[in-house]
């Protein structure tokens, strides 16, 4: 069994997915000051990198959490 496959089958792909788009909305940022000079289009994509890291770090609060079947209470 493939790590991808045993990813996918133990829902690890949302947390995966999360740590991704972390990676992604940095990788966005930085790339966007370093590249643009100073303008309205690199404000832009900085908040746009930021919104991706934002979502990221929602899917990964929400991995962590548990389902509504399993919480005992």
């Amino acid at each position: 069994m493939s790590w991808v496959t045993l990813a996918m089958s133990e829902g690890y792909s949302m947390k995966l997915a999360g740590f991704l788009l972390l990676l992604a909305g940095w990788g966005i940022v930085l790339s966007t000051i370093m590249l643009i000079a100073p303008t309205p289009a690199r404000t832009g994509f900085v908040l746009a990198g930021i919104a991706v890291e934002a979502l990221g770090l929602i899917l990964v609060a929400r991995s962590h959490l548990e389902p509504k079947g399993e919480r005992q209470g």
